[in-house]
């Protein structure tokens, strides 16, 4: 229990058999449950898993039964007789622990890229009623990120930028965190099977719960990379990724501006897109023309034009975007004078050891 709520956390393992094992045995005391999933991974996974489950549930008292019919082993093992992808991975364990009652559920991946001992940070946000669903956001200071590579940062900050259109939470950055923590209102209101199992689970989660008005926290933490080795094709991540979030941003605006109320927003955003793009064109064009001498500066003004409107109809749109999400965004997440007071740390990357909290 942590400040009088049932905690689950969800292990995810794809060929992480030389750290899944740690990272189960690290888990802080408080948490109640851990459902380790592995998504039928090719190497010892499931051996690991297994054997770490059996030496903790032995040497520990039975875990609390909160729902009727639920486990009260504190490590859970769950295997995908198929690959079902990192998104799969965590619907399951995010199924089973709605199932066992659990109140506030997390997620920390089998590579050992999560520090334990900063698990509080994240669960608070959700534990203290200020938000639904928090992440963790690496991007916000230069130390956080020292330690993640040029072509990491470049390829997040990118991501970042289009996940905003996407997903309607505007201050939120770093949207590729798997560091999570999430309510059990939110699992159980989330239609997932509308949400893909592949990587851009995470931005896809998102929108669902932009659209469902549950609000979202970024936590400040520190990137951490060791000897483990990424699964992701980057080529086709980034463009699965890419065209996600296209249908995600249309999906959205479709479901919020259009079908559920009427907002201007969405009379800005087709305004700029389309002023945009004709008046690209009529650029293009007008290059086109000019470079066979037969261009005429009527075209380029009215091209120039066309953008011109179109850029400022889509800030437009984009600042009714923001204003109409920012309830739904507690962005940084920190924790309150009364926590300082009482000797919590406000610098959120002091290290703690995992510690047992009732």
């Amino acid at each position: 229990m942590y400040k009088g709520r049932s905690i689950g956390v969800v292990v995810t393992a794809y060929d992480e058999a030389a750290f899944v094992g740690r990272v189960i045995e690290t888990i802080p005391d408080y948490v109640d449950r851990i459902y380790a999933v592995d998504d039928a991974s090719p190497d010892d996974s499931w051996t690991v898993i297994r054997r770490v489950a059996e030496r903790i549930n032995e040497s520990t008292e039975p875990a609390r039964v909160i729902a009727d019919g639920g486990d009260s082993r504190r490590v859970v093992p769950i295997r995908h007789e198929e690959n079902r992808g990192y998104g799969g991975a965590v619907k399951t364990g995010y199924e089973r622990a709605a199932a066992d009652g659990i109140d506030v559920v997390a997620v920390m991946n089998g590579d050992a890229q999560m520090d334990p001992a900063i698990l509080d940070r994240i669960l608070d946000p959700v534990v203290d009623g200020e938000a639904d669903y928090a992440k963790g956001n690496r991007l916000l200071t230069p130390d956080d990120r020292a330690s993640m590579s040029t072509f990491r940062f470049i390829g997040n900050a990118t991501l970042t930028g289009l996940s905003k259109f996407a997903t309607g939470y505007w201050t939120l950055s770093d949207p590729q965190n798997g560091y999570t923590a999430i309510s059990r209102e939110a699992i159980e209101t989330l239609e997932f099977e509308s949400i893909t199992d592949e990587y851009g689970f995470l931005n896809h989660l998102l929108t669902h719960l932009n659209v469902a008005e549950f609000r979202v926290a970024d936590v400040p933490m520190t990137a951490v990379y060791g000897d483990e080795e990424s699964s992701i094709g980057y080529s086709s991540f980034v463009q699965f990724v890419s065209l996600l979030l296209l249908r995600s941003f249309l999906w959205r605006l479709k479901t919020r501006y259009v079908v559920r109320s009427f907002h201007p927003a969405v009379v800005f955003y087709g305004a700029g897109a389309t002023g945009l793009a004709g008046g690209l064109a009529g650029l293009v064009g007008s290059l086109a023309r000019a470079v066979r001498g037969a261009e005429s500066f009527t075209g380029a003004i009215a091209s120039f034009v066309a953008g011109l409107v179109g850029t400022v109809a889509l800030g437009i749109a984009i600042w009714l975007d923001r204003e109409e999400n920012a309830p739904l965004e507690v962005s940084p997440y920190d924790r309150s004078d009364e926590d300082v007071a009482d000797g919590g740390s406000s610098d959120r990357l002091e290290e703690a050891a995992p510690r047992s909290i009732e």
